[in-house]
């Protein structure tokens, strides 16, 4: 899948830009809300640290979620996280309208860029996906920063022929030159085309080859199991992803586990990294099949590396 041109929008211009692309189906769609011109963007001496969370916010009902809770408590769960400290938030499952909602409440400093999932019907027609509530708008994967982002792209990766493509979203956390991304990957069975198909594999290969080796935190919902889980899910994790980076969770070298982040009680969420963990917390929001992934690295170190 090709990734369209990003756009940039001004304050209060996101819902008119994805009412637009949802209009004309574009098959992907970056949408990025910058901070106010009078707003700095240099970090204070004092940010050494950076938190980066993880969150499937179960936002569109019909896919599970109807009984996880409201678009609003659900906003206002992301805004707990970022009170917990969470200074970059990788969501998935969100609704554009609230998480712009939570991007206003949070104050001017905070920046947006949302990706809408799309749908690939058998004729080769690409429908932006929609949340259920009057005026959600589209549902796909934010990151939700407190310094502004730079090079936000898409991550180009194989996606099913027939169903819902999810993807992958990338950015450069400015502030403190670390690259995040958010992965949403596909379920088994998602191509209609082929339910046979396996893409979490090729998938992970591509978010894996769009990172750094150090600067950077990167992971999301990827619908897989750890390698110590055993069977067939073993075989699709690549290499560098457990020994080039390190997960949030992963307590030795040759650790491959970690706690449950999901309802069904295995862990699906994940954030790697190749900077040094000073903290990594899962927190249950209540108002989600997934529970949130925080991590606390060191972006100094990566300072000092160049």
């Amino acid at each position: 899948m090709f990734p369209a041109p990003p756009l940039t929008a001004g304050r209060g211009r996101l819902r008119t830009l994805l009412a637009a692309a949802s209009a004309v189906s574009l098959s992907a769609l970056l949408v990025t809300v910058a901070p106010a011109p009078d707003v700095p963007g240099a970090a204070r001496a004092e940010d050494r640290t950076l938190t980066v969370a993880t969150w499937n916010m179960c936002g569109v009902r019909r896919w599970g979620c109807a009984g996880t809770g409201s678009e609003a408590a659900k906003g206002r769960a992301v805004r707990r996280l970022a009170d917990a400290g969470a200074g970059v938030l990788l969501l998935q499952e969100a609704c554009v309208r609230s998480v712009e909602s939570v991007r206003e409440a949070l104050g001017r400093s905070w920046n947006l860029s949302f990706l809408p999932y799309a749908w690939h019907d058998a004729n080769g027609r690409a429908l932006t996906v929609r949340c259920d509530g009057a005026g959600s708008g589209p549902a796909g994967l934010a990151i939700l920063s407190s310094h502004p982002l730079s090079a936000v792209r898409e991550v180009s990766s194989p996606q099913p022929v027939v169903g819902l493509r999810r993807g992958i979203l990338c950015a450069t956390v400015a502030a403190h030159g670390v690259r995040v991304c958010n992965a949403h990957l596909s379920t088994p069975g998602s191509d209609r085309a082929g339910p046979d198909r396996e893409y979490r594999d090729d998938q992970l290969r591509a978010l894996v080859a769009a990172v750094p080796a150090r600067n950077t935190v990167f992971g999301g919902d990827l619908n897989l199991r750890p390698p110590t889980a055993g069977g067939s899910g073993v075989r699709l994790w690549p290499f560098a992803a457990y020994r080039t980076h390190r997960e949030c969770d992963q307590t030795s070298a040759t650790g491959r586990s970690g706690r449950a982040t999901h309802e069904s009680g295995h862990k699906l969420d994940y954030l790697f990294t190749g900077l040094p963990r000073t903290r990594c917390t899962v927190h249950d929001t209540g108002v989600s099949d997934h529970r949130a992934l925080l991590i606390r690295v060191d972006v100094r170190a990566g300072a000092t590396t160049g």
